[in-house]
């Protein structure tokens, strides 16, 4: 092969591997929706006691987790 060829050859090698290495579009898109969190999802699986779309109700059961579900220093034991 001669140089003449060669070169152009290479260079078209290296555009089509550096191609390849691009980055794919990021668009952001995840779990959208205009429904405030505390409106509920529907679902079975809820905490009893909870109402949902009551706000207050909603606040009640974050601050209880809080303070007792996922409080370290109340699930462990003193001795």
């Amino acid at each position: 092969m001669s140089s003449r060829t060669a070169y152009p050859l290479m260079a078209v090698l290296a555009v089509a591997a550096l191609a390849a290495c691009g980055e794919k579009p990021q668009t952001g898109a995840g779990i959208r929706s205009d429904a405030p969190p505390y409106a509920g999802t529907g679902s079975n699986f809820t905490q009893p006691g909870w109402k949902a779309g009551d706000k207050a109700s909603w606040e009640s059961e974050l601050k209880a987790r809080q303070q007792y579900s996922q409080n370290e220093y109340t699930r462990t034991q003193t001795k």
